[in-house]
């Protein structure tokens, strides 16, 4: 199938280039997709905390009414899929969607085991573990974050509140962000990638054909030009030029076609001085006085 040497130099080649450029680009995809995830989960683990911030007076002063129209234009805001707010319980006291308030969520749930994997609930989880992306019941994908919300001093002090001092967590604030633009961005990226992987194989590709053709296969052509010459029987065909490798051989078959020309006239002269001596003239010569 590969006989000729084009085909056995060129398709191998392209192979390896190939598959380097694609491994080489699906190892670059990988990574943007971690590092656009991860920034992602920065900026809702930001986002969490700003809430949480925004939120703390009306905490502090028990303002439910305050928190509950907070919490709402939240859930209202392009993009927020969700909002809540949890009690140490489990409870959810606020919430972006009425219908939730009062509903006590499974502790066995994505984002809710993370921390209740233990006997004793977890307060300490890093931004990657309290992070969770699932498709919620409309079928949209989406990016939830899960931030504790804990006591304070401010809190189990106050006249209104009843939170014991050692009591460390007092809620969480659940919201979840919409991932379609993340998922936008990342398809994006997959086809500019994948046109860029198809550029650099035809430039990479056909470049290297070019100079294998320029500098290795044209020359080996010749040569074999030139030795069919001198078998021919061409006296005087000049030797290919090109790369050191390929002058070398015409010379040496150059040389080689000299000397074998050489070898066979003088054969032909010790046959004439043989014939001569035996008195056997060659054909159509007269015969020796």
């Amino acid at each position: 199938m590969l006989r000729s040497l084009t085909a056995k130099a060129v398709v191998p080649v392209a192979s390896a280039v190939t598959g380097f450029v694609i491994v080489c680009c699906l190892l670059l995809y990988s990574f943007i997709q971690g590092d656009l995830v991860d920034g992602a989960i920065q900026r809702e683990v930001s986002l969490a905390d700003t809430i949480i911030k925004s939120t703390h007076y009306s905490m502090l002063k028990s303002d439910r009414e305050s928190l509950r129209h907070t919490i709402s234009h939240i859930g209202r805001q392009q993009g927020v899929e969700h909002v809540r707010i949890f009690n140490k319980k489990g409870l959810i006291m606020f919430s972006a969607d009425p219908a939730e308030v009062n509903r006590e969520v499974d502790t066995r749930a994505a984002g809710c085991v993370e921390c209740h994997a233990g006997p004793e609930p977890s307060a300490s989880l890093g931004p990657m573990e309290q992070a969770r992306r699932f498709t919620n019941e409309q079928g949209r994908h989406v990016l939830a974050i899960t931030a504790p919300i804990f006591n304070e001093p401010g809190c189990s002090s106050g006249g209104c509140h009843f939170h014991l001092p050692e009591q460390k967590l007092l809620g969480t604030l659940d919201i979840g962000l919409s991932e379609e633009p993340l998922r936008e961005t990342l398809a994006t990226l997959r086809g500019r990638m994948a046109l860029f992987c198809l550029m650099v194989l035809l430039l990479s590709v056909g470049g290297v054909c070019a100079l294998l053709r320029r500098n290795v296969l044209l020359p080996i052509r010749e040569l074999v030009g030139y030795a069919n010459a001198l078998r021919a029987g061409e006296t005087q065909p000049l030797p290919p030029e090109g790369c050191e490798e390929i002058e070398t051989l015409g010379r040496a078959y150059q040389e080689l076609n000299r000397r074998l020309r050489q070898t066979t006239a003088e054969l032909e002269k010790a046959r004439d001085k043989g014939a001569d001596r035996a008195g056997n003239p060659l054909p159509g010569e007269p015969p020796a006085p």
